[in-house]
């Protein structure tokens, strides 16, 4: 068993609309994320419970979550197994994320549909800032890029597009949160988005198009070789929580 990473969250201060089963849910994710339970692993609610001090109901309920979300899987009578990644699925979640974005930045550069132009406003003051005021800080850098991809589909006016796109968003935020844990990779993010946006703003629709696709490409590969490399330098070195 790899048991080394042990949580009291009998100790850990939460809001008050906070429960146990948000915490585990929390631990757990991180624990996904952060490629210290592997994709393959198997692990019981018994193994939880004991690694964050906690009963097994707040745990169940958190696995539960997890699962409807696609992190972990209930194995019939042998506990539950950390998803495997299916390389298929994110390309088929990437296309449709594509094809989204394109259709929201055709709406915005439309002169004659009603989006919410003011939306791209927080953008500005993000992405649109001179080099020395960048933020190196992967994590933050990672939350802003999601949010100038979701911000320019809801400020396409589709809300139908947008809860679609949020869906897409969530279901690959495991694998894209990796596209920042280099600093070239901050620093081309910056420059890719600040051009996207700049075109958009400008109306050329093309040109935003095919800026975006091209980013949204360069970022699949980025994030499949980092997530490849990133299992297989945790399976080398034993760090999953528990082994299978």
């Amino acid at each position: 068993m790899r048991m080394i990473h042990k949580y009291n969250l009998a100790s850990t201060e939460s809001p008050s609309n906070r429960t146990r089963a948000d915490d585990v849910y929390e631990k757990i994710k991180n624990e996904i994320s952060e490629f210290r339970l592997i994709p393959g692993d198997h692990f019981t609610e018994s193994e939880i419970s004991k690694r964050f001090n906690v009963s097994r109901t707040p745990v169940r309920q958190a696995l539960f979550r997890l699962q409807s979300e696609g992190y972990v899987q209930v194995q019939f009578r042998a506990g539950w197994r950390v998803q495997p990644f299916d390389f298929d699925i994110f390309e088929q979640l990437y296309d449709l994320r594509m094809v989204l974005e394109v259709a929201a930045v055709r709406r915005l550069c439309d002169q004659d549909r009603r989006v919410d132009l003011a939306r791209l406003s927080s953008l500005q003051q993000i992405w649109l800032v001179p080099a020395s005021e960048r933020c190196t800080d992967g994590l933050q850098v990672a939350s802003w890029d999601e949010q100038f991809h979701t911000t320019l589909v809801e400020a396409s006016g589709n809300n139908e597009m947008a809860r679609m796109h949020k869906d897409v968003t969530a279901r690959i935020r495991i694998i894209r949160r990796l596209d920042f844990t280099k600093t070239d990779r901050i620093t081309t993010t910056y420059t890719e988005h600040s051009e996207i946006l700049r075109e958009i703003l400008r109306g050329k629709s093309e040109e935003a198009i095919l800026l975006l696709c091209a980013h949204i490409e360069a970022s699949q590969k980025e994030v499949q070789k980092i997530t490849l490399h990133q299992i297989q330098l945790a399976r080398k070195q034993g760090l999953g929580l528990v082994e299978t």
